[in-house]
């Protein structure tokens, strides 16, 4: 479990494909201390399993390698990752810890594309799209995580010329301290919905 709040902007350092998987070494000093075998990581909002043991991991400090399933590459954006790319990092919640955004599970549900980006003094407001098959779960002042970063909607819903797309607003902090601050319109990025609307919306389909 997750909270959207990323601790670390990461490196992959190098992609291992083994037939219908790939291998990724990821580089992220803060994230990667104190990992041990089967701890799980947020790749871009894409939940991973750390697969080194301790004295793999000493031996290579600031570190980590991950196994990514097809079913993975096929739902999410890590087969687009290459040597050199950014990748928003943060490790399991810790029970107890301040929730500082919202439930992620880091399962994600489909991948839209960033529309456009408009610059202000003080933030960017980037526009996605957004699959149909998930836009009912996407709500004005509702929560999102793209590429695992915890933001808030601005706007949702169907437009004539592109569909369902949704807005957010980016503030400096997030801006510098994640992939989207670098984005640029056409380039895919990972989404998850709120668990807790698929929850009620089942909840209430079983009631009816």
């Amino acid at each position: 479990m997750f909270t959207g709040i990323v601790e670390e902007l990461g490196e992959v350092v190098r992609i291992e494909e083994l037939g219908d998987s790939a291998r990724l070494r990821l580089r992220g000093p803060k994230v990667a201390e104190g990992l041990r075998h089967g701890d799980s990581v947020a790749v871009n909002g894409v939940c991973l399993t750390v697969i080194e043991d301790e004295t793999q991991l000493a031996a290579q400090p600031g570190e980590f390698t991950a196994d990514v399933m097809a079913e993975t590459l096929k739902r999410s954006s890590l087969g687009a990752l290459g040597p050199g790319s950014r990748v928003n990092l943060e490790r399991a919640m810790a029970l107890g810890e301040r929730l500082g955004g919202h439930i992620v599970q880091g399962h994600v549900d489909a991948t839209g594309t960033l529309l456009s980006r408009e610059h202000a003094e003080q933030w960017d407001v980037l526009r996605f799209t957004l699959p149909e098959s998930i836009a009912r779960y996407v709500v004005e002042k509702g929560s999102i995580a793209v590429d695992g970063v915890s933001l808030t909607v601005v706007e949702a819903g169907p437009r004539a010329d592109d569909g369902f797309t949704f807005t957010v607003s980016l503030i400096p902090t997030t801006l510098a301290a994640t992939t989207l601050g670098a984005r640029q319109p056409g380039e895919s990025v990972n989404l998850e919905v709120d668990v807790l609307a698929k929850h009620v919306e089942r909840l209430l389909a079983v009631r009816s």
